[in-house]
């Protein structure tokens, strides 16, 4: 005949099973602690016992959502405000040293259109908005056209301080990618990284990261003329990246 004690011994483990259980397999959250339990005696290895547990519950919870769901990411609304409808992202703008060279870039290298060029002589600055859109659907109209390139996706705006071009003292812009590091990289998608990336070398372009260079591969950094970073890769070798995330 069993024993009091180890019928006492068995009952406690097998209320301390039943919660463990409770803990990992529930689907609504279980926190825990050495005072709600009466069977654990309060030691430092009972309440590292219980916070190692209510840890691995809560990683469980986030490792069986989507990476890109609220739970993984603190912060994150996923219910849109009505008042931002109709947000796109526009453009985004770089300091150019010499448009002349910018443009010879952009347009040659990488295949853009100018879809329109804004003067300021007050203010002694000109912008030039470039993008992959087909220009001969713009408006005749200067403001027209000024509306129409406004409502284009991902656009380039490069912004020349006049006088930089031909000024000695003049030293070039930040780009980010050194201290203090800040701003990084836009990026464009190819038909296949490895032709462009073939083409760029014999037009010149400088590489900041060659297909085949460093842990990532099967995409590449070039820089522009003023040593802005371009990422360049195509669909089929990005999905084979993220795909060992």
């Amino acid at each position: 005949m069993a024993s009091v004690a180890s019928i006492s011994c068995s009952s406690t483990s097998l209320s301390r099973l039943s919660i463990f259980s409770r803990l990992t397999s529930s689907t609504r959250p279980l926190f825990l602690s050495p005072s709600s339990l009466p069977f654990f005696s309060s030691t430092k290895t009972t309440t590292s016992w219980f916070k190692a547990s209510n840890r691995f519950r809560l990683l469980s919870m986030a490792s069986s959502e989507p990476k890109e769901s609220p739970a993984n990411n603190p912060g994150l609304h996923t219910a849109r405000d009505e008042a931002t409808n109709g947000y796109f992202m526009q453009q985004t703008m770089f300091r150019i040293k010499d448009p002349k060279v910018s443009l010879d870039f952009y347009s040659r290298v990488l295949g853009m259109s100018l879809l329109k060029r804004l003067d300021f002589p007050e203010m002694k600055f000109s912008l030039y908005f470039l993008g992959y859109e087909d220009t001969a659907s713009a408006p005749a109209d200067p403001v027209d056209r000024t509306v129409w390139t406004f409502g284009k996706p991902a656009t380039i705006e490069l912004t020349h301080n006049w006088g930089t071009e031909s000024d000695p003292d003049f030293k070039g812009y930040h780009n980010g990618n050194s201290e203090p590091r800040g701003f990084g990289h836009i990026g464009i998608t190819v038909d296949d990284v490895y032709k462009a990336c073939e083409r760029f070398e014999r037009l010149g372009v400088e590489f900041a990261k060659k297909p085949d260079s460093g842990k990532m591969k099967g995409l590449a950094f070039i820089k522009d003329p003023d040593d802005y970073w371009i990422e360049i890769f195509d669909l089929k070798t990005i999905g084979k990246i993220g795909s060992s995330t």
